[in-house]
């Protein structure tokens, strides 16, 4: 797979990534052990080098199932995890804690149960608004200079923070949802990322799984999965934004595709240091996503999505609202 660099750092990755909480957490059941360390092995063999999981998933069992399944495969990955919330010992959230001291507690932790001796990228998972970013971009940078982590990132932070969190530890990537069919980093964060030279992470970057194609308004989801409480998956919203999978799989058509093969070469073709992480727990699925890599969208074909995607208008909400008010954009 070819590979790209986040921004301008000397961190480079498979130009698509692994999200690896699908496994564990969020979207239904988690998968057996073996079988999820099958799948993130299968990635390695596939070309995929970049991983990303958290303490939250789970809580805690995706980061140590990822460390199980890179354990041998340690010197050819490149891992990222989070920070950012506060966790009983039993994986109860107590909301956003991102104090200095509580970050290099789930350093540590996270080290531990990751099997390494360093997190290559440490992002800050939702930005805490009793926490200056200066001293949360200072704590990582701490952490940096003890050798316990190699990069600093920023997941769903507004470009002002960026700005902040750069101007004391350089930040490497940022990571933020980014589809065809949620497209506001394209506002003021893309644009301050270019300016820094700073890499870009879309998470759920076929839009949570609508835009593959697979899911419409007769769809159920296990009770587990937390996008029974999304507005945007609610069967009226289905129903509406279908017009969205039907615009990919016009393009798809053309090009010997899947919907959401063409999802991903979008995302892809924005920028050159843009590195999207579908997550799947299946292998077929993830060959179909790698496929994404090796297809080349003209200007004509960016333009007619573009056109197309312009006058449609996506119905209900990307978030809850108790969680869309944990965002940055």
């Amino acid at each position: 797979m070819q590979k790209r660099k986040l921004g301008k750092s000397n961190i480079e990755v498979s130009a698509l990534g692994l999200g690896c909480m699908g496994l564990s957490h969020g979207l239904g059941p988690a998968v057996d052990e073996e079988v999820g360390i099958s799948l993130i092995r299968s990635a390695v063999e596939l070309g995929i080098t970049f991983f990303d999981t958290a303490e939250i998933y789970g809580p805690f069992t995706n980061e140590e199932l990822v460390g199980k399944a890179l354990a041998p495969l340690r010197e050819r990955v490149v891992i990222a995890t989070k920070f950012g919330f506060g966790l009983t010992a039993s994986g109860e959230r107590t909301g956003l804690d991102s104090r200095p001291e509580h970050i290099k507690e789930v350093a540590d932790a996270s080290l531990k149960r990751l099997n390494i001796e360093t997190i290559d990228l440490f992002y800050q998972h939702r930005v805490d608004p009793n926490v200056p970013i200066e001293d949360v971009a200072g704590a990582v940078k701490d952490l940096i200079q003890a050798g316990k982590v190699k990069h600093f990132g920023l997941s769903e932070a507004g470009a002002k923070t960026v700005r902040r969190a750069h101007a004391v530890q350089r930040v490497t990537a940022v990571q933020s949802e980014y589809s065809l069919w949620w497209r506001a980093p394209e506002d003021e964060l893309l644009p301050t990322l270019e300016e820094l030279g700073i890499g870009f992470v879309p998470y759920a970057p076929l839009g949570k799984g609508f835009l593959t194609g697979k899911i419409d308004e007769s769809t159920t989801f296990d009770k587990s999965d937390f996008r029974n409480i999304v507005p945007r998956f609610s069967p009226e919203a289905r129903k509406a934004n279908q017009v969205v999978v039907d615009l990919l799989a016009e393009v798809a058509r053309r090009k010997g595709a899947t919907p959401a093969q063409i999802a991903l070469a979008w995302l892809l073709a924005q920028k050159p240091w843009i590195v999207p992480i579908p997550g799947t727990t299946k292998v077929e699925r993830l060959k179909e996503n790698i496929g994404a890599a090796a297809i080349e969208l003209t200007a004509q074909d960016l333009r007619e999505i573009d056109d197309a995607a312009s006058s449609i208008k996506v119905q209900g909400a990307r978030y809850p609202e108790h969680l869309e008010r944990m965002t940055g954009i």
